[in-house]
This record gives C-alpha cells, structure tokens and sequence, in this order.
C-alpha cells in the first residue's frame, strides 16, 4: 500500500517526524557502505603493492578517496542538519534538503566504488578489466538506485 494510503490519518508534524526518523535510518545504511570503502582505500595507500603502482593508479586512487570523503560529508549532512535544527520546528527543511543532500551522496558513493573497481581491475588484470569492470559497476548502480526506482513513479 503507498505510503500516503497508509499513513493519511498523520497528522503533519507526526509525518514530517516520521519521515525525518526514516531518513535518519536510510543513513545509517548508506554510512556503512561508505565507511567500509573509505577504511578500505585508507589501508591500501599504505600497503607494498600501492607504491608500486603508477601514477594513474594512484590518481584513481585519490579521486575514489575523495568521493568517499565527498560521500560521506553529504551523507551526514541531514544528521547534523537535524541535531543543531531540529528543536527550531524545521523538520520540512531538513527533509527536503535532506533528499538532496542523500541522493547527492548516494551518487557520490556510486562513483566512489566504480572508481575503487576500476582501480583494482586496472591493478590486478589491466586497462580492459579497467574498463569491463567500471563499466559494470556503473551500469549496476545507475539502474539500481535511479533508473529503476524511477520507472515506479
């Protein structure tokens, strides 16, 4: 049942709280993912094989770290946004910023972990895994959590 249907009974500061609640939730999923990445490029940087590599290789490197960085900073946003703002009654702000502020991260997150693929397909088997598996990844994620969410509407 739509959410509309099920929740038309809400009043509007019971459904903004609610929605605020269930944004704050999404976060926490997005975040892990996030944070596994980033811990994952952090330790790459400092192992034998890393300086072994490239300049390519580690400006692949540091455009995926600072997607992740980029990611991370966007996905949190509607937290703090909602820590320092919330006593304010601002909850629709937060909300609609909020969803901005998530899909932007969401995307950023996206490239962050095509980047890192390709990064390791380039390490491990070369420019056409590279390619295959950026490739690959990019297509997942852009029908995944855009194009097929979008044909719902």
């Amino acid at each position: 049942m739509p959410d509309v249907q099920h929740h038309h009974h809400e009043a509007e500061h019971q459904r903004l709280t609610r929605n605020v609640a269930e944004l704050l939730g999404e976060l926490r999923v997005a975040q892990a993912g996030v944070q596994i990445l980033f811990g994952f490029l952090l330790a790459v940087a400092f192992t034998a094989k890393f300086q072994q590599i490239g300049t390519f290789e580690k400006t692949l490197h540091m455009i995926a770290v600072g997607l992740a960085v980029l990611s991370t900073a966007l996905l949190s946003a509607p937290a703090a946004w909602h820590r320092v703002l919330f006593r304010e009654g601002r909850r629709y702000e937060i909300l609609r910023r909020g969803n901005r502020l998530v899909l932007a991260g969401l995307g950023c997150l996206a490239c962050a972990v095509v980047v890192t693929v390709a990064l390791i397909g380039k390490v491990v088997f070369g420019t056409l895994a590279m390619i295959l598996l950026a490739l690959g990844a990019a297509l997942a994620f852009a029908y995944l959590w855009f194009y097929a969410p979008s044909r719902l509407r």
